[in-house]
């Protein structure tokens, strides 16, 4: 494995999971990024350059898949993997999204390490 995985983006509205996901990233040689609103997220992925994204699927200024649908006219090729304990993995909307690419996975919270590590080998050349 590289000393380095990658640049992710955390877009999560509460501090304590965004903690959890740049733990896991970072203890695995990764840099991770955090915004807690749509505003913020939109600000970084117009300055930054991201491998992948992890979308919570509620946040205070907007819905997770309405953001992932901007992200997507702002950059169409950059994975997104939204990340949920409002949505389960079999919702419908979910798997519209699924089927539309406009996300490439759904993780579920709570999640482990593994769940997280297993979506980066995954979708690392979405």
């Amino acid at each position: 494995m590289e000393d380095r995985i990658g640049k992710f983006l955390i877009i999560d509205d509460e501090p304590d999971m965004c903690w959890a996901l740049e733990h896991i990233l970072e203890k695995n040689g990764g840099v991770a990024r955090r915004a807690l609103s749509g505003i913020e997220a939109r600000a970084f992925i117009k300055s930054e350059c991201f491998q992948l994204i992890f979308l919570d699927a509620k946040l205070p200024d907007i819905e997770g898949l309405e953001l992932a649908r901007q992200i997507r006219e702002m950059d169409s090729k950059l994975p997104i993997i939204l990340v949920s304990g409002y949505y389960y993995k079999d919702d419908v909307a979910v798997q519209k999204a699924l089927e539309e690419r406009l996300i490439c996975g759904f993780i579920a919270k709570p999640f482990s390490t593994g769940e997280i590590m297993t979506a980066i080998q995954r979708w690392r050349s979405f």
